[in-house]
């Protein structure tokens, strides 16, 4: 590797990273998923979004600890490769790539099912053809989205949410819904709700989190990244899960009866029009839209980058996936293979999509928390008190919710999940000659002159 490829310029700095990783989560996302969240937990949205974001701020704590550890462009399969095994990482870095391949066809198929409510003569697998055709062009002619743009996108997201809330409050003064700002039935349910039904629910939620762990990988980018990295990761997270819990709020107190939507897929547009009318309607499925494109437009690149990297330092075929187009240089054949893959959309429901992301994610997020207490607290062996908090119990803890959220996944998703494990485990034996030699290593991060980063500039 030469050295224009092993040292960046640093000049992100605290509130870029947070802006970044917030642009990345797309905070619309939290009514894209309501309607599912809403009748897997039973109702009790607030309590799912609660729940999950105390797994994901005991992770985020967890990825924090694991960029002082080690302060480059990393990932989950980068920290458990270097913390706890090269094998184990592997099989991480295997389980993220589920997460990246299904990112996509779960952003469009959310899309798609909003545009079909608004526009029921076009059917939902019309929309989602449309959004995989014009992002794969998009993606193979290399044009990004500039950081100024996700920016841009993300304020109108900020302000379509503020309008929801407002409108929502007017209309609850009215006597909408619950008729008032505040009902203990959003906690207990009505009778029907259960711990395992807030525990389902927040394991969808935690879809809605997926974005603060890729801040990781401008760390190479960032001043003072041991200090403003692990800062940057928890506010991302608590300001995300700030704004899910409040949008999520109003909404179930505007609608609090979560039986009753005419798509639960696009049920945040049918509460948008209760409180504003078509008008606010068409805006706030402008703002969702935007967002869905914007950040489909990132995953497709994203999952393709990453079987690039896999291609290129020898864990697939070089020759195919490693290929680069030679006018855009873009992974061309990377980026119409995750657009063929998106076409599962056609035959799934957003619960199960965003279930088999989660997969993916969970297993990538326990094994983070791990690895941070086997560096710091076995192999640094950090003993004191304050370490007992920092190395071991948090952790720890975060270990136990995202494997708990993990066992309550859709069936479906588990059953895909595990089957994909046992492939990349059989691959792993066949790549390392039965663990006679260590796996190949991924340079995610390096080497962004030949294809950069789709979300930095």
């Amino acid at each position: 590797m030469n050295s224009s490829h092993s040292s960046l310029n640093r000049t992100l700095k605290l509130y870029q990273v947070i802006l970044f990783g917030l642009a990345y989560m797309a905070p619309m996302i939290v009514f894209g998923i309501f309607g599912v969240i809403a009748q897997t937990a039973k109702g009790l949205v607030v309590a799912a979004y609660l729940v999950s974001l105390i797994a994901m701020l005991f992770t985020a704590y967890s990825y924090g600890q694991m960029v002082k550890a080690f302060p480059t462009a990393g990932s989950a399969y980068t920290y458990v490769r270097k913390a706890i095994n090269a094998h184990l990482g592997f099989l991480v870095g295997w389980a993220i790539l589920l997460d990246y391949i299904f990112i996509p066809m779960a952003i469009w198929l959310i899309g798609a099912s909003y545009l079909t409510a608004m526009f029921p003569v076009i059917p939902t697998w019309a929309w989602i053809l449309l959004f995989i055709v014009i992002t794969t062009l998009i993606n193979i002619i290399g044009i990004q989205v500039a950081t100024g743009v996700n920016f841009l996108m993300m304020a109108f997201q900020f302000l379509v949410i503020a309008f929801f809330i407002i409108l929502s409050i007017k209309s609850l003064l009215g006597g909408t819904g619950a008729g008032a700002l505040w009902s203990v039935k959003l906690f207990t349910g009505d009778g029907q709700s259960s711990l395992s039904a807030v525990f389902a629910g927040a394991s969808i939620a935690c879809y809605s989190y997926l974005g603060f762990d890729a801040i990781t990988t401008l760390t190479e980018e960032t001043v003072h990244p041991e200090k403003t990295m692990p800062r940057a990761i928890l506010l991302t997270t608590l300001i995300g899960g700030v704004i899910f819990i409040a949008a999520s709020y109003f909404a179930q107190l505007v609608h609090p009866d979560y039986l009753h939507f005419n798509d639960i897929s696009s049920a945040g547009l049918e509460i948008a029009k209760e409180i504003g009318g078509n008008i606010f309607g068409a805006f706030f499925l402008s703002g969702l839209i935007i967002a869905q494109f914007a950040s489909g437009l990132s995953a497709q690149a994203s999952a393709s980058r990453l079987i690039y990297a896999m291609g290129r330092d020898g864990v697939f075929p070089k020759k195919i996936f490693g290929y680069l187009n030679k006018k855009f240089r873009t992974p061309m054949f990377n980026i119409v293979l995750i657009g063929m893959i998106s076409l599962l959309a056609l035959t799934m429901t957003v619960a199960t999509s965003t279930s088999f992301i989660n997969f993916g994610a969970f297993s990538a997020f326990t094994f983070v928390n791990i690895a941070v207490f086997t560096h710091y607290f076995i192999r640094e062996r950090n003993r004191g008190p304050a370490a007992f908090w920092k190395f071991l119990f948090c952790p720890l803890a975060g270990a136990c919710c995202t494997l708990w959220l993990l066992f309550h996944l859709d069936h479906a998703a588990l059953i895909l999940g595990i089957s994909w494990l046992i492939i990349g485990f059989v691959y792993l034996l066949f790549l390392t000659n039965l663990f006679k030699k260590e796996p190949p290593e991924l340079s995610l991060g390096e080497n962004k002159e030949d294809y950069p980063h789709p979300l930095a500039n």
